[in-house]
């Protein structure tokens, strides 16, 4: 198979994504982020990373660390609760309940896990105060640990609103009036991160918190507490005395002129996004502008991956291709060539096309659509390669196949016992 003119593998954080080719480093992608941001580390933990600084993330499969990492790209959040890891500071309130602090090891590696403990009554719970905007859907999460009951809740009280969890073996049970979906995920030893999404029925200041129900003498741990505006919950975000912001996350600029060939070439990427959100999310070849480009995008249909080309403005949907799941990673590679088209996915050929609108000029690899940064892509990168020169059938089915059926496993997120 030929080299790549161009390839993103992850392997190094800093200011820029660092491509491996060219070696010159004009395929290096320059990274934006104002504000610290927190990733999963090598070891499993949640650890912060400075101002400007690129994430390297690693994946988390039954709580375990399997795999090499990704690059995360985020959209902007703000953790509305501020002492998010002091659940014994007097912005939380504590009913029927008392707080321990520094009780537990939290996922972060440290001695700052709080204990939740029931001291009395049906419902013992620690909450605080947060103002909301009618219609606007939100995230509840933190971080949980069982102790000796498993029956954690998130409560939005105000506006009646729950979702029930299972801590002892990482399951959600259920939810109910204003808390429409709930999520779980196993961060190990022992800690899942338990989140409510919800809908605001109006614009005031509302009481949530976190409960124990019928757990007289019973106690979790907790850490990480963070209330977020936004469909799906993102990273952790330690607060102070404060709400913190989390800027959006770009990656552009890769490549030059002399690094496209506008004739012939292949655009791969091993990508997963972070929830399907109605967005398209795209990483594109272009000539700066919207009128030259192909992208490789999230569509806005729930698990869809979509091509699109365009050549002096005039725009073509390529292919629609519908995945089991786009939150876990997809091998995917275009091929054109005089007029011809290839899509692959996950080593099947899923369209060939012979109408294609070839671009005039292709000088900037993105991960946005090209139009001015619009379409934004959020979500993770494996890697991404940049051919100049067309591959064969058995190259690309190659190129987007697992290496073993380990491989295939763990990029999608299954555990092999």
């Amino acid at each position: 198979m030929a080299k790549p003119k161009l390839a993103l593998i992850p392997s190094a954080q800093g200011s820029k994504f660092y491509s491996v080719l060219p070696s010159s480093g004009v395929g290096d992608f320059n990274f934006t982020r104002s504000g610290s941001a927190t990733r999963i580390n090598s070891q499993g933990l949640i650890e912060s990373v400075a101002n400007g600084v690129s994430r390297l993330n690693y994946p988390l499969i039954d709580g375990v660390v399997k795999g090499c990492p990704h690059h995360i790209l985020e959209p902007q959040r703000i953790n509305l609760q501020p002492r998010s890891e002091e659940f014994d500071n007097s912005v939380w309130i504590s009913v029927r309940s008392s707080i321990t602090p520094n009780d537990a090891i939290s996922p972060s590696g440290l001695l700052n896990a709080d204990k939740l403990v029931a001291t009395s009554g049906t419902t013992s719970y620690s909450f605080d105060s947060i103002s909301v905007t009618s219609g606007s859907v939100y995230q509840i999460s933190v971080f949980a640990k069982y102790i000796d009951t498993n029956k954690f809740v998130i409560q939005n009280f105000t506006q009646s609103g729950n979702a029930f969890f299972d801590i002892e073996n990482g399951t959600t049970t259920s939810t109910f009036g204003t808390v429409t979906e709930s999520k779980i995920e196993n961060y190990g030893n022992g800690w899942y991160r338990c989140s409510a999404k919800f809908t605001a029925n109006a614009t005031e200041n509302i009481s949530y918190g976190f409960l124990l129900s019928n757990s007289v003498g019973k106690s979790v741990h907790i850490w990480g507490a963070q209330f977020e505006l936004g469909s799906y919950p993102t990273s952790y975000i330690p607060t102070t005395t404060a709400t913190v912001t989390r800027s959006a996350e770009t990656a552009n600029g890769s490549g030059d002129a002399s690094t496209f060939n506008d004739s012939e070439g292949v655009l791969m990427a091993e990508i997963s996004a972070l929830a399907n959100d109605g967005l398209k999310r795209s990483i594109s070849i272009n000539d700066g502008s919207s009128f030259n480009r192909f992208i490789l995008r999230f569509g806005v249909n729930d698990n869809t991956i979509e091509v699109v080309s365009a050549s002096n403005n005039s725009a073509l949907l390529l292919s629609s291709v519908t995945v089991p799941s786009t939150l876990t990673s997809s091998k995917v590679a275009i091929k054109w060539d005089s007029n011809n088209y290839v899509f692959y996915v996950n080593g099947i050929i899923e369209t060939t096309k012979n109408d294609l609108i070839t671009p005039l000029v292709l000088n900037n690899l993105d991960f946005n659509d090209g139009n001015v940064g619009l379409n934004p892509f959020y979500g993770n990168t494996k890697q991404v390669q940049y051919y100049d020169s067309a591959l064969t059938d058995s190259e690309l089915e190659a190129l987007t196949s697992w290496a073993s059926f380990l491989d295939m496993a763990q990029g999608q997120s299954y555990t092999i016992e």
